[in-house]
């Protein structure tokens, strides 16, 4: 009898069987089975190559995580976008600082380097930069787009070029507007008209996003990069400055100096205890080439309550794989940060009376 291969093949055997010799009979029974057994591992095969063509390939995107580091390579540019997440309101915010040295055209024309420094900004609510050493109007435009072609929202605040001669550069502020918003007609640089510090600081007034605006911890930063070279006289015009901010018209008392002082924690910790300021708390190296931390977040620890005690520093080598030649090309200073709570206290913002009175 000849059996065709269809739906009717089992019915058709099942049919026959009676009309078979017990030989025969065992025989098309061990191949049914066989049969059936194909049949199952056909069908899981199939099953299996439709659901991977459904959910597409694997993610293999790597997220940098402050707290757990998971190393990832230099060449990340390739990597897929992701589609953007929706905010999630948080009970913390992290301000850092980062001295990205010779921000200039020649090293965004590194891909691998600026996909890195756009990594590095997408896991802060606010950074802090300096080194901005690109006279192109379109240059940190340009660094905004890359840092949110993963659809991120954040926005910057640049300052003016400040400095003498050939030793001038821009600070600026990238912050996430999902979490934080910016008050820009109280951004301003601090006048020095006696010259008394070589990169005269950028000023900016900040919020957390909350739909509690009058309890949302508001707060200013100071952007600074002090002279290597005449670092004590100009810590000592820091204190004015450090004044001048708290005693201006918003009258906000969380004032955040941060930046590259070109001084490592210990003098910080002596220059600052005259009048109540002191570095957030970094511990180890945060340059690549020199053997102290000279890059701090420093507040008065009596009215910036809201410090929650966390700080850290971003290993790039660890976190981006690197080697310490790369890393070095990428920036001769780890980015540092500190992280507060979002909360003004419970006390009026100034910073929502200041925009209802206009």
């Amino acid at each position: 009898m000849k059996l065709a291969w269809n739906g009717h093949t089992h019915l058709a055997i099942l049919r026959n069987l009676s009309s078979l010799p017990t030989s025969q009979t065992r025989s098309i029974a061990v191949l049914q089975r066989s049969f059936s057994w194909l049949l199952i591992i056909l069908f899981a095969l199939l099953g299996g190559y439709l659901l991977r063509d459904r959910l597409g390939p694997l993610d293999e995107n790597i997220e940098f995580n402050l707290d757990t580091y998971a190393p990832e390579p230099l060449a990340i540019q390739n990597r897929p976008q992701q589609k953007p997440k929706a905010p999630v309101q948080s009970e913390t915010l992290r301000i850092a600082s980062f001295h990205i040295t010779a921000f200039d055209t020649s090293k965004a024309a590194n891909t691998k380097i600026m996909d890195v420094l756009a990594e590095v900004v997408r896991n802060f609510d606010v950074v802090a930069v300096q080194g901005i050493k690109s006279r192109d109007q379109t240059f940190m435009v340009e660094f905004l787009a890359l840092v949110n072609r993963d659809g991120s929202e954040y926005e910057y605040e640049v300052g003016p070029r400040v400095g003498r001669n050939g030793n001038k550069e821009q600070f600026a502020f990238l912050f996430n507007q999902s979490t934080i918003e910016i008050d820009r007609q109280a951004t301003y640089t601090v006048a020095d008209p006696h010259d008394r510090i070589l990169h005269e600081p950028l000023v900016s007034l900040f919020r957390v996003r909350s739909p509690r605006s009058d309890t949302a911890f508001t707060f200013k930063l100071v952007n600074v990069h002090l002279d290597p070279i005449n670092t004590s006289e100009e810590l000592a015009t820091l204190n004015d400055v450090y004044r001048v901010v708290l005693n201006d018209v918003d009258r906000e008392d969380d004032v955040i100096l941060l930046g590259n002082f070109s001084a490592n924690q210990d003098r910080l910790l002596n220059w600052g205890n005259a009048f109540g300021v002191r570095p957030a708390g970094q511990t180890g190296s945060s340059t690549t080439l020199a053997a102290e931390s000279t890059d701090h977040l420093c507040l008065h620890n009596k009215a910036t309550t809201e410090f929650n005690g966390k700080t850290g520093m971003v290993d790039m080598v660890r976190v981006f794989n690197l080697t310490s030649e790369e890393s070095k090309i990428v920036s001769e200073h780890f980015p540092v940060w500190a992280e507060f709570t979002v909360w003004e206290g419970g006390r009026s913002s100034r910073f929502a009376k200041r925009k209802a009175s206009r």
